[in-house]
């Protein structure tokens, strides 16, 4: 019986899951919730009596809840030895994969940008022409000093790449305090460079609605921001997964993916920076008149 059961391949057959169907679920409340949410911002009624705040928050929560249980089921089948080197091969492919579409997300705001910034009197487009005084910035817009806030937020990124670089060279030498502090850095890195775009969102002369420019400002550097957020918590796990032992120098799939994903973040911020608060920020742009 024993040798009937015996698995005689590489791969891993996962148990069955109630993570896909409660993911699927959880998304369509925030869906949905958003959707009604954004109908009553705009003094559209609402649907069926359904405050739509509170079903975003619940989906919000099942959809957290959600990754906590299947990333920990995920870290379980590692720790256990499921995580054979074909399993890690496909591993490698889906995280490229994923950072690819990510790639392509950003790709998006910057092309909503450069479409008017490079073509803000667009004869085809004479409404948006008007509004934004066919100039890029638009009249009345006061843009970020690139070489201040920005600039810092520039070399803390760096500095946070050399310092991830840092921690995952001292896993594969066995250096389990290189590998500690250099995580610990890496999260002081990135917490503090959440603070100070907090710091700078709240002294910016431009809002996000009733202008093209803070529309695609704040989806560009926002989302980057949720990005940081997200690479934080990443390293966060692969620190207490560090310090309860749990990665070697031949098995350490799940900091290998957290470095890929902060060094992807580095380099999406230092696009931002060069086209949004350099190139963008106006007397660089002919018959501009931002601040």
């Amino acid at each position: 019986m024993a040798a009937t059961d015996a698995k005689h391949h590489d791969y891993h057959l996962v148990n069955p899951s109630p993570w896909p169907l409660t993911a699927s679920i959880s998304v369509a409340f925030m869906a949905v919730g958003l959707v009604i949410w954004m109908r009553s911002m705009n003094g559209g009624a609402g649907l069926f009596g359904v405050n739509g705040p509170w079903v975003f928050i619940a989906g919000f929560a099942g959809v957290a809840a959600t990754a906590f249980m299947w990333w920990r089921d995920v870290i379980r089948e590692g720790v256990h030895g499921d995580h054979t080197p074909v399993v890690q091969l496909h591993f490698r492919y889906g995280m490229i994969l994923f950072i690819a579409s990510e790639v392509m997300f950003f790709v998006a705001w910057f092309w909503a940008y450069f479409n008017t910034a490079l073509f803000p009197h667009d004869i085809q487009d004479v409404m948006r022409s008007e509004f934004i005084g066919g100039v890029w910035p638009p009249k009345g817009i006061q843009t970020f000093d690139p070489w201040h806030l920005p600039l810092f937020n520039t070399l803390i990124l760096l500095t946070s790449g050399t310092t991830v670089t840092w921690a995952h060279h001292a896993l594969l030498e066995n250096d389990r305090d290189g590998l500690k502090w250099g995580l610990i850095c890496t999260i002081i890195l990135g917490v503090a460079f959440t603070c100070v775009q907090a710091f700078e969102y709240s002294h910016a002369a431009f809002s996000y609605g009733g202008n093209i420019y803070g529309a695609t400002f704040f989806m560009a550097t926002g989302f980057h921001g949720a990005h940081v957020i997200i690479g934080s918590l990443f390293l966060m796990v692969c620190l207490g997964r560090a310090l309860a032992g749990q990665f070697n120098p031949k098995q350490h799939l799940g900091l290998e993916f957290a470095a890929w994903y902060w060094h992807f973040v580095d380099v999406v911020w230092l696009f931002l920076f060069a086209c949004i608060y350099v190139w963008g920020a106006g007397p660089l742009i002919p018959g501009a008149h931002g601040g």
